[in-house]
């Protein structure tokens, strides 16, 4: 199945991904499909940390969103010992944007040398993926400029929860 096919059944994808992993040939990718690309503005709400990313969720139309809720379930523990979103409120999060009709896209890659927080994301998307579907996007080489003469042409396969993206460069 070709990308653009994948993506005109998502109305909603959220990006997510280990620190040092390029996101931003795969956003230029999501806006040549239709999708709108927010982030978050500032710091996760004190009382309700998921509640920015709700609001986000609420706008019309396809929608990118460049994550930041599996990010703190991942290094809030590792660089502060607790996290500041629960799962109960990422599993609520990832069954909005199921509904939504979206994914949760994790994107992997070689530039994170953190072996824990590697690990840490592959167990939250598992456990996530219970809740929403999980599209993989492999980035590939992530020392390649993202503007280069010959970028990565991407290649969705899917089983039966998980949708993985490859990218390979074409000649």
């Amino acid at each position: 199945m070709l990308l653009h096919q994948a993506l005109t059944e998502c109305r909603t994808l959220v990006v997510e991904g280990p620190d040092g992993i390029g996101r931003s040939g795969l956003t230029s990718e999501l806006t040549q499909h239709g999708f709108l690309i927010r982030r978050s503005r500032g710091h996760l709400h004190h009382v309700d940390p998921i509640r920015p990313y709700r609001e986000l969720l609420d706008a019309p139309g396809r929608l990118a969103v460049e994550g930041g809720i599996i990010h703190e379930l991942v290094y809030g523990p590792l660089r502060h010992g607790c996290s500041r979103v629960t799962w109960i409120q990422a599993l609520d999060f990832a069954e909005a944007v199921a509904e939504r009709d979206g994914a949760l896209v994790h994107v992997r890659g070689t530039a994170d040398d953190d072996a824990e927080a590697v690990s840490a994301y592959e167990r939250a998307f598992r456990t996530l993926a219970e809740h929403a579907p999980v599209v993989t996007v492999d980035a590939g080489d992530p020392g390649r400029p993202d503007h280069g003469p010959s970028p990565p042409r991407p290649q969705l396969r899917r089983c039966t929860q998980k949708l993985t993206i490859g990218w390979r460069q074409t000649a």
